[in-house]
């Protein structure tokens, strides 16, 4: 296992690695709409883009790309955002697995968190 971090995405904060690369796969942690500066995108579209973003740093770190990944896990805090959240999202993604899930909680005013698992194959 090999704990893998990148300048590009905000610093975690607390005991957790941005991705852990681990048996041929990528595992990334839930990646907020916040940019490397703090600063908190205001609309689902702008935090889903700046989300996605930061999974591309998180990639390239490993010389991958959003081709590489295999698994997407979307969690919105307003179900009803879905659409917005997916009219950027089908700019990044065409073939990954996704679930998607809503109602959920989150500090400041996230409205979406993604995880990801990319495969080196």
């Amino acid at each position: 296992m090999k704990p893998v971090f990148s300048k590009n995405i905000p610093k975690p904060v607390g005991p957790y690695s941005p991705a852990v690369k681990a048996n041929g796969f990528l595992f990334i942690s839930g990646q907020l709409g916040m940019d490397v500066h703090g600063i908190v995108k205001e609309t689902i579209e702008e935090q889903t883009k700046q989300v996605l973003e930061n999974i591309k740093a998180i990639l390239a770190e490993e010389n991958l790309g959003l081709e590489n990944v295999v698994k997407v896990t979307v969690y919105l805090k307003n179900m009803e955002d879905f659409a917005k959240m997916n009219s950027v999202y089908e700019k990044y993604f065409k073939t990954p697995a996704r679930m998607t899930c809503g109602g959920l909680s989150f500090s400041k005013n996230f409205k979406i968190e993604i995880e990801a698992i990319a495969s080196y194959e």
